[in-house]
């Protein structure tokens, strides 16, 4: 009893006392490791939280000053509340020429590729470049000013730039986009802590929802489009509190119910959820303990796991029921050890295989289950015996008969010639279903995201041009100069895309920061145009400039070049350091680059095709592939675990039963696959995971019930009545999950709904011939 109050002690603290929850909302957490090259995975977490605590809202109104003051508002509103760090709405004015300043002292470094091949060709009128630039139309973005640029040619570099390919343009102070049905102003704040966090969750939505309310009251009309992470983990929170509470009520009543009715006493009940208790607060503690944080899919799973773990306190109480006036508790401990004992090695190694794929959130399933059931199974052993010393009704009739009858129905029909017919009708009725199975291994079905904030972020994504893809490449070279050369080679791959419209761009280290050997190769370019100063100067001069402009034109040739350091420690640099890779590579430099848009990963594989030291990354489709390798080999795994069981039964029960015990869950597996492709439900790796677990529940009823049958030859059917009462309750938890919010526990409850209801029907065939006997 002491250690069991400690585990409870501990678990609670470990859940509710501490500062920060370990229950863990970030969903790129549970996804495994999968590239080969791990600085392609450091890389795809740094891109994942590079924006992790930031929320994106545009404020839109078909009125333009609508608009803008409701984002004064809600920028105003938001900045009041400590829960975030920082909130920027309207910005601090600011001259545009700002940006051009720190680029004039680099500026013969600094050609697009335009430019570049101008000048290169051996024609090129530097007097007809310097007409059309005096006669551009007037610049409204980023714009260099005549003086200092008299050929734009910084101008030209400038609009290829991040911030000048934007729509979003400063006005007023504020970031606005115009469109067809009025104005959008962009508001960011930065929460101050994790988006993973229960606490800011709570906080920040509240705050948010508040000033939304008080905006749109304010200006009617206004609309407000959000995203970030921290609605998809708030949604992800609220949706995995909600299942585990669904499963575990309707479980606990259920169980409840079932239990009432069948031992007829409240004792029982107490003492069958006082094993489950310390199994899954004892696995939770582990849990937290061994990985830190605790995964939503092992919450919902840990809600589940009820109806499975009650099994061994409903085998001990069936033998005290079945005992009568006989009952002695060290006696019943012995009567149901060796059964109790193989159902968990069974179990055991079910889960443990589970454990074996490189994926934390089922590796963490696989450790809560193995140590839940340990400790629910050791809770019989040293706990029950000494609170059950009395005796006990005997299990209530009716589902002793209903058992019963439903066992020498099956076992009538399974036994001999008949029971061989019957399997090979029902195998070729299965033939069909296996034909129409099918997979399908995209990561996407393991999560449900909400189709509002999904249309939401796309929403924002078309109005701001800005993409939010998981496809990335990841450039590496020996040192910054090789990684910014290789950069500039993806990158004329990727501008052909642009301009073939395959893309609508991409953002990189080299686009704002070239290469040395590229700045060197731009002003050998030109330098024949500066090789004769008074030439120059003529130029200017015929054209109208001032002869103090021209001076100081003609005496800032050749420049400096732009140094990758220094360009990182400007303030431009801050939104995009997190592309420079440089400190994360064990060894020389990496990069990042990102395609804008949605285009098909076959030609971003392509544009990267045979260029050294370039990677395409998606994470998306990399766990994917994943999925797909396991969900194959799963199959091996599974008949690798049939052929461990063999030798146990085949020591146990003789090698001539091992057929027939292990018919049941073997057929079950059959028919739920069989089921699966009648209703043509996509197999994924969840699917196979589950049908794992029927097997080592489906021998654990076999098992209970030939250890059983001996021991209530005077009541025939109590043993099957027990049986049916652990199937039934782990259908009532493990099945609740086919109604879950999240795909993969849909696809695992599913699988365990139909194999331990096939193999619980069918379990009576494992004492066929005994059963037939009586």
């Amino acid at each position: 009893m002491v250690a069991t109050l400690l585990v409870a002690l501990l678990g609670a603290w470990l859940l509710f006392g501490r500062e920060r929850s370990p229950i863990q909302t970030d969903l790129l957490a549970m996804l495994p490791t999968t590239e080969r090259n791990p600085l392609a995975d450091v890389a795809a977490q740094r891109l994942a939280h590079a924006n992790g605590d930031r929320v994106i809202l545009l404020v839109g109104h078909a009125d333009d000053e609508q608009a803008k003051a409701a984002a004064r508002e809600l920028g105003q509103m938001l900045a009041k509340d400590k829960v975030f760090a920082s909130v920027t709405a309207e910005l601090p004015p600011f001259d545009l020429q700002q940006l051009v300043t720190p680029y004039l002292a680099h500026r013969f470094s600094l050609l697009t590729d335009a430019d570049r091949q101008s000048l290169a060709q051996p024609g090129y009128d530097p007097k007809q470049a310097l007409a059309q630039r005096i006669n551009e139309p007037f610049v409204t973005s980023v714009g260099t000013r005549l003086q200092d640029d008299p050929f734009g040619w910084l101008q030209h570099w400038m609009e290829q730039q991040p911030w000048s390919r934007s729509p979003l343009l400063p006005e007023d102070n504020l970031l606005t986009v115009h469109r067809d049905d009025g104005s959008y102003v962009w508001v960011t704040a930065t929460l101050n802590g994790s988006s993973y966090d229960d606490a800011i969750q709570h906080r920040a939505l509240d705050v948010l929802d508040q000033a939304e309310h008080a905006v749109e009251h304010d200006h009617p009309g206004t609309r407000v489009l959000r995203t970030g992470a921290l609605f998809y983990a708030a949604f992800a929170r609220s949706d995995a509190e909600r299942d585990v509470h669904r499963v575990g009520l309707i479980s606990t009543l259920g169980i409840a119910v079932l239990l009432l009715l069948v031992f007829r006493s409240p004792g029982p009940l107490l003492l069958a959820f006082l094993s489950t208790a310390i199994g899954i607060l004892t696995a939770t503690a582990v849990s937290v303990l061994v990985f830190g944080q605790i995964y939503l899919l092992t919450l919902v799973f840990g809600a589940a796991l009820l109806g499975e773990a009650v099994d061994y306190s409903i085998q001990y109480l069936t033998a005290r029921a079945n005992a009568g006036d006989a009952w002695e508790p060290r006696q019943g401990l012995h009567q149901v050890r060796p059964a109790l004992l193989l159902a968990l090695g069974t179990s055991l190694l079910g889960y443990a295989l589970l454990g074996l794929v490189p994926f934390p959130a089922l590796r963490q399933m696989a450790c809560f289950a193995m140590v839940g059931m340990a400790a629910a199974c050791l809770s019989v052993f040293f706990l029950l015996p000494a609170l059950l010393q009395r005796t006990a009704r005997p299990l209530s009739n009716i589902s002793v008969r209903t058992a019963l009858v439903l066992q020498n129905i099956v076992a009538r029909f399974t036994a001999g010639w008949r029971g061989v017919g019957l399997a090979a009708l029902a195998l070729l009725l299965a033939v069909p279903g296996w034909v129409q199975m099918h997979h399908d291994d995209d990561v996407h079905l393991l999560i449900s995201p909400p189709p509002a904030l999904v249309a939401q972020e796309k929403q924002i994504r078309d109005i701001t041009g800005l993409g939010n893809s998981t496809q990335f490449y990841l450039v590496q070279g020996e040192d910054q100069e090789q990684v910014l050369q290789r950069e500039e080679a993806l990158e004329q791959r990727l501008q052909a895309m642009t301009d073939a419209g395959q893309l609508q761009g991409w953002v990189g280290v080299a686009g704002m920061v070239p290469s040395l050997q590229r700045q060197r190769a731009n002003q050998a370019l030109l330098a024949p145009l500066f090789a004769q100063p008074d030439r120059m100067r003529q130029w200017l001069h015929n054209a109208g400039f001032r002869d103090a402009d021209i001076d100081r034109y003609v005496q800032a040739w050749p420049g400096t070049p732009l140094s990758l350091q220094d360009w990182l420690k400007t303030p431009l640099a801050v939104p995009f350091r997190y592309l420079w890779m440089g400190d994360a590579a064990a060894h020389g430099a990496a990069s990042l680059v990102l395609p804008q848009g949605d285009a098909a990963s076959a030609l971003l594989k392509q544009a990267a095709a045979n260029l050294p030291g370039v990677t395409l990354v998606d994470k998306a489709a990399g766990v994917s592939d994943l999925f797909g390798r396991y969900r194959r080999y799963a199959s091996v795994w599974l008949l690798a675990a049939v052929l461990l069981i063999v030798p146990v039964f085949g020591w146990r029960y003789g090698w001539r039963s091992v057929p027939r015990v292990l018919a049941p869950p073997v057929l079950g597996i059959g028919f739920t696959l069989a089921m699966l492709g009648y209703l043509h439900h996509p197999l994924t790796l969840f699917h196979w995971m589950a049908l794992m677990l029927v097997l080592g529940v489906g021998a654990n009823y076999a098992v209970f019930l030939r250890e059983g049958e001996p021991h209530v030859t005077h009541r025939p059917g109590a043993m099957y009545a027990s049986v049916l009462l652990s199937a039934i309750t782990a259908l009532l938890s493990f099945g609740l999950l086919a109604w879950s919010s999240m795909p993969a526990l849909q696809d695992f409850g599913l699988t365990l709904l139909l194999g331990i209801g096939f193999t619980a029907v069918l379990v009576p065939a494992s004492t066929a011939p005994r059963a037939s006997s009586t």
